[in-house]
């Protein structure tokens, strides 16, 4: 089981003296979607460079011309790239190859996808790395989490590595540990917490125990 610390509110600067304080307790580093849009892949390229022994996955969110996006955020350094569940099969296949011939991996996020458990059978077939089971920030507020949907994941997926994301902190830790993901991430449960090091030291214990 690995913890990917996900960086959403920060810029270049911010985000290279977050992961300093925790980068002994994660595996990944995310580079999330609103530091893309804010930075540009040149936060991926940036984080990589300062912490080359991490992992970094770019949250692109892929929809359409995978190939190109996927062959852009490689070139700046991303290990593993993101894709949305509700994009064509074809936008999916073009990601795949792509990674392949960079070396890379491709995580599926499961955002609006209504039959969880179809796609993830579909995406398991087509040969996705990781598929993520994600409890968007706007269900968050209203109490809605991932839980269940990574058992159903878990049950009918063959291949690809499960993931989970969404409002998970130190207190729900352990029931998502529960359901055995391969990969937990989580944003303002470390890089909110009063202290973080001390947080993302736990977490990690939490999750090589589990």
């Amino acid at each position: 089981m690995e913890l990917q610390l996900a960086l959403d509110l920060v810029n270049i600067q911010e985000a290279k003296e977050l992961v300093k304080e925790v980068e002994s307790y994660i595996d990944i580093v995310e580079i999330g979607t609103p530091v893309v849009i804010n930075e540009g892949l040149r936060a991926v390229k940036e984080i990589k460079e300062a912490f080359p022994h991490l992992k970094v996955l770019a949250d692109l969110k892929v929809m359409d011309a995978a190939g190109y996006e996927v062959m852009k955020a490689s070139q700046a350094g991303a290990d593993i790239v993101t894709i949305l569940g509700v994009a064509e099969d074809m936008t999916i296949k073009g990601a795949l190859e792509e990674a392949k011939k960079q070396n890379k991996k491709i995580l599926v996020d499961m955002i609006g996808v209504k039959d969880i458990e179809s796609r993830a059978k579909e995406l398991d077939a087509l040969g996705v790395d990781y598929i993520c089971v994600h409890t968007v920030y706007d269900l968050q507020a209203i109490g809605k989490n991932s839980f269940e949907d990574l058992t159903t994941i878990k049950r009918v997926v063959k291949n690809a590595k499960v993931a989970v994301a969404g409002g998970i902190k130190l207190s729900t830790l352990p029931e998502v540990i529960k359901a055995q993901p391969d990969l937990v991430i989580v944003g303002g449960g470390i890089t909110g917490a009063e202290d973080k090091q001390a947080t993302a030291a736990e977490m990690q214990k939490l999750i090589k125990q589990g």
